[in-house]
């Protein structure tokens, strides 16, 4: 059966374009379109599509609030199209905590110049999507999370920028989600003196990562590294973005940074990032050759080399199988690895790679992760 999808974009040429590349695909049917937000609520809830593209900037209604709408009255899977600016990264975020599964760049010079390029790009985000967890019998969104409690002034050895003697930054109102289907899970971790948290994402990782991050505490005593696909003009600002959310310091990692306590570096978009035995960072030139840049494999790799049974890793939800190898060297050295579950996954892929491997010393729902890496390294 086709995927039906609707094509939101208050650009007539833009319209077209998309409607064009998407139709090129059998298995692929384009059912309707609209102009602003408030079309494409009304031609959400007639048309019922599997799929809806969105433009942010629209008149009479924007795509965010357009999509909240949406994930109240008919949740569907969410493409949103940005630009590659500062901005443009900022207000992605923003949609993607608003409900939308995924995002592309907004690039008419791509669609012209390489247009075969783009249509496999476009087709197979709105195939995976389609499959993703982000349409829900029962969908709401969750009550607010009260603010933390502010933790206790770091000892020397475990630094962080963000001390306790600043005011306490108060944990975000989680994303909208459903109501996770029961699931197994694993029983809660034992605590080991890890010398390095390592966590990897992709598809509805800005706000998984965003859930997780914002339960650790500002003393957290483990360097973070944080894998996410995302392109290079998207990483600073959401860096930016979870280090305003959290109480440990988070920034884009830059080469020659310096693994330390209650800090998390953000692998930088169109790079590779690697960790060598002193607790340096190094930032290498994007490889053709891989698929993701940045890729979890890699700085997977380069922690099992360099920290031997000392590293907790994580995958959490994405499309695809980055970060199995990786997990198979760390396992091989000796360290933990935990999957997401399924049910709490936007697309269970990356995790699911771990699990079918039988590389998963555990694995939690979303929401447990958080409170378990800290019961594990406190």
């Amino acid at each position: 059966m086709a995927v039906k999808v609707l094509v939101v974009d208050d650009s007539g040429f833009f319209r077209r374009r998309v409607s064009e590349i998407l139709s090129a695909d059998p298995s692929i049917q384009v059912v309707g379109t609209a102009t602003n937000g408030k079309e494409a609520i009304d031609q959400a809830l007639a048309l019922k599509p599997d799929v809806i593209t969105m433009d942010y900037e629209m008149p009479m209604m924007d795509g965010i609030t357009a999509v909240r709408h949406i994930m109240q009255r008919c949740p569907t899977p969410v493409l949103m199209f940005s630009s590659l600016t500062h901005e443009g990264a900022r207000v992605t975020l923003d949609a993607l905590d608003a409900g939308a599964v995924d995002f592309l760049p907004k690039n008419f010079e791509d669609i012209s110049r390489n247009p075969e390029k783009v249509k496999q790009l476009l087709c197979e985000k709105v195939h995976s999507i389609s499959r993703s967890n982000r349409r829900f019998s029962a969908y709401s969104a969750p009550a607010p999370v009260a603010a933390p409690t502010p933790t206790p002034a770091p000892a020397a050895s475990s630094f962080s920028s963000h001390s306790s003697s600043a005011p306490a930054r108060p944990a975000p109102a989680p994303a909208p989600t459903r109501a996770p289907a029961a699931s197994a899970s694993s029983p809660a971790p034992k605590r080991k003196a890890y010398k390095l948290v390592a966590i990897g994402t992709s598809t509805g990782g800005p706000v998984a990562l965003q859930r997780v991050l914002t339960q650790l505490p500002g003393n957290f005593p483990a360097p973070i590294v944080l894998i996410q696909h995302m392109p290079a003009a998207f990483t600073k600002a959401f860096a930016e973005r979870l280090d305003k959310l959290c109480r440990i310091s988070v920034k884009e990692a830059e080469d020659g940074d310096i693994l330390r306590p209650g800090l998390a570096l953000l692998a930088p978009g169109g790079k590779q990032m690697m960790i060598d035995g002193r607790g340096a960072v190094k930032i290498l030139p994007g490889d053709e050759r891989l698929n993701y840049k940045p890729c979890v494999d890699i700085t997977f790799g380069s922690a099992a080399k360099s920290y031997g049974d000392k590293v907790l890793a994580v995958v959490l939800t994405g499309m695809g199988a980055d970060g199995r190898e990786g997990a198979r060297l760390l396992k091989q050295g000796g360290s933990a690895v935990w999957a997401q579950d399924e049910a709490s996954c936007v697309i269970y892929g990356m995790p699911m790679a771990i699990v079918k491997a039988d590389l998963a010393d555990a694995v939690y729902s979303l929401d447990d992760i958080g409170k378990h890496i800290v019961e594990a390294c406190i």
